[in-house]
């Protein structure tokens, strides 16, 4: 009997619209001669599974769907919402709760990644370099001397959870900062304020199935915008080089700390870090547990370099979920 998977997507925030595009690159590689594939979008007021058009209700109590067919309960989510509630634990808590396997982290590294400036934090204590940065909640006060004494100029100001560069800023002048923290305040209650640190971006992916631990090769992300932003990400104005054109030694460096941060966090499935080179230090940016699925993300590039086929690591990914062994 075929296993009815559920590809989650949707959430509270602006990245809904990347998770979309997600869903449909997840659903686009699923084996459905092995699998029942079903999109369900989470909304705030609402959770509804896509049964060929036709919107049904999901009943939360068991995470199930009653269609023509009968009453269905999903063995398995593909959690792919970039944000709140399915990168930052809560999902994933309610998946645990009802004994339902899911893709990815799991509570405890789900939140702390999620909190970019903790994560960073905690990560430091074991030798990972990141750069330098302060938290501000609402109720702190703004000392604009105080930060660029601290951070120096250029920095950077963004949600402190969130991703896909929405309401980041990268501040050149004093006079800027106000207006990029209170437009990060507009995405999230928390605004990490980052160090500026110069070199070439890389980012790199990694996941674990009962075949054993995979490191996938870098990317290299070039663009001529101010940084790699929005537009970057996903409206061309970037190049993606994978593999990233790096000294072997330098190469290695990357993947040893990213497989070290995979360890330290307790991560499950596929991960992805994003790393500055400052010379020949890799200098973490943040890690992150819901990766992009797109047709411009990473992760498929990387596996495709790597002569892997997406059908076949989400295919591993699911079955690893209910081997006993």
């Amino acid at each position: 009997m075929k296993r009815n998977i559920a590809i989650v997507w949707g959430g509270y925030s602006s990245e809904k619209v990347v998770s979309e595009k997600s869903a449909a690159g997840i659903c686009s590689c699923m084996n459905k001669e092995r699998y029942n594939v079903w999109k369900v979008r989470v909304d705030r007021d609402v959770w509804v599974a896509d049964d060929h058009g036709t919107f049904v209700p999901i009943n939360r109590n068991d995470f199930s769907i009653l269609t023509d067919e009968g009453h269905i309960r999903f063995d398995y989510a593909y959690i792919t919402i970039h944000g709140t509630p399915g990168e930052d634990g809560t999902l994933q808590g309610y998946f645990d709760m009802l004994a339902i396997p899911y893709s990815g982290c799991g509570v405890l590294a789900s939140a702390l990644t999620f909190n970019k400036f903790t994560c960073n934090h905690f990560l430091k204590n074991f030798n990972i370099e990141v750069p330098a940065s302060i938290v501000l909640r609402r109720e702190d006060p703004l000392s604009t001397a105080q930060i660029i004494a601290a951070l120096g100029l250029p920095l950077f100001v963004k949600p402190n959870v969130g991703g896909s560069s929405f309401a980041t800023t990268k501040v050149k002048k004093a006079a800027q900062l106000e207006t990029a923290v209170a437009e990060a305040f507009g995405e999230a209650p928390e605004v990490i304020i980052e160090q500026f640190v110069t070199g070439r971006e890389v980012t790199c992916g990694c996941f674990a199935t009962h075949k054993g631990f995979t490191m996938l090769p870098l990317t290299e992300v070039v663009t001529s915008n101010e940084f790699f932003d929005y537009n970057a990400k996903y409206n061309g104005e970037v190049e993606e080089i994978t593999p990233a054109p790096l000294p072997e030694e330098m190469t290695l460096s990357v993947q040893q700390t990213t497989e070290r941060i995979y360890h330290l966090l307790g991560a499950r499935g596929i991960i992805r870090a994003d790393y500055i080179l400052n010379g020949n230090r890799p200098v973490l940016l943040e890690v992150n547990t819901t990766p992009g699925m797109t047709a411009t993300s990473f992760i498929p590039q990387q596996a495709a370099a790597a002569g892997l086929s997406m059908t076949d690591l989400f295919t591993d990914l699911i079955e690893t979920a209910f081997r006993t062994d």
